[in-house]
């Protein structure tokens, strides 16, 4: 990935870094598109919807709308960029200590529920320091193999369905992610959708600086990437839509016309609920019942699910 500068945080406020991460990840992103659809038909195809419950929205045709998933929790069960430092590990590019603290911080992240900025900032300079000096080109296919071995069996089926509805009204689905754009970009080609908006590590010359342009895509910088993406992409944020399962997203949740609360921690499930926002929970029924949901409601969006769940096995068998 091109390097767009490196900003300290001493030379630009907080607001114009998270500018500059979403404009960075935005062009990421379309570049990653249009480069895949010039491969087309050597991208996997996109898993079927089978017999899902077709959703309130999206509007068939509607090709100034698009969706924008957030990642973790929402398409995928855990942090994307744990599972990724575990194939790290497997491949020796750090020692114990360090994956015993990814898999504490993993595991605290699957329990609450909510991501813990300490933990976050934690493992993005972790990640910086352990690719610094290694190429894309080599971390892409590394990516590629992790994403068999960690990933795959994580991904929600009820979420995965509502993403193929878009794509079958001819729609673009993006997701939107802290995670780096060339894990997050990986996991959107295997899911058969569009591209994916991601943190964008500086890189010379195709190796990795341990450097970041401007900071990680996280809150207010999500909604920065979903405007400067619409912009480029001549959508209609107001027919958009766009899910989450944590309040940090309700900035990117709130610039659409069709925001989803999707597996909601506390303080998203209130704030949808009080707005009116749509609620989707796939989840087992124990895990709803423990966020305060009717367990019905999880055993019932995960029973929607079971088409797509059974898709997908096939696919990876």
């Amino acid at each position: 990935m091109a390097a767009l500068g490196w900003i300290t945080p001493r030379r630009r406020s907080a607001t114009a870094r998270s500018v500059l991460a979403g404009e960075a990840a935005a062009e990421a992103a379309r570049k990653s598109a249009q480069e895949a659809a010039g491969r087309a038909g050597e991208s996997e195809p996109a898993a079927a919807a089978g017999g899902a419950a077709e959703p309130e929205f999206p509007v068939a045709g509607d090709v100034r709308a698009a969706a924008f998933f957030d990642l973790d929790n929402t398409v995928m069960q855990g942090a994307a960029l744990f599972h990724f430092g575990r194939g790290l590990y497997k491949r020796h590019f750090f020692r114990k200590r360090e994956l015993m603290r990814f898999a504490w911080q993993q595991t605290w992240f699957r329990l609450a529920g909510v991501e813990d900025p300490e933990h976050m900032q934690d493992a993005r300079d972790s990640a910086l320091s352990i690719v610094q000096g290694h190429r894309v080109s080599e971390l892409m296919s590394i990516g590629e193999e992790i994403y068999d071995e960690y990933m795959a069996e994580r991904i929600w089926p009820g979420t995965r369905a509502l993403a193929q509805a878009h794509l079958d009204a001819g729609q673009k689905v993006w997701l939107v992610t802290a995670a780096p754009v060339e894990t997050a970009t990986i996991i959107a080609r295997r899911l058969g959708l569009t591209g994916a908006l991601g943190t964008v590590a500086e890189s010379i010359g195709g190796v990795y600086t341990g450097r970041l342009v401007g900071e990680p895509l996280h809150g207010p910088a999500k909604a920065e990437a979903v405007r400067a993406l619409a912009a480029a992409e001549g959508l209609d944020l107001s027919r958009c839509a766009a899910y989450s399962d944590s309040a940090n997203d309700i900035p990117m949740l709130s610039i659409v016309g069709y925001p989803y609360a999707v597996n909601p921690d506390s303080r998203l499930r209130k704030h949808a609920r009080e707005r009116g926002w749509r609620l989707r929970d796939y989840r087992t029924g124990r895990k709803a019942a423990k966020v305060g949901i009717p367990a019905a409601a999880g055993v019932g969006a995960l029973a929607g699910g079971t088409a797509a769940a059974i898709a997908l096995h096939r696919r990876r068998r």
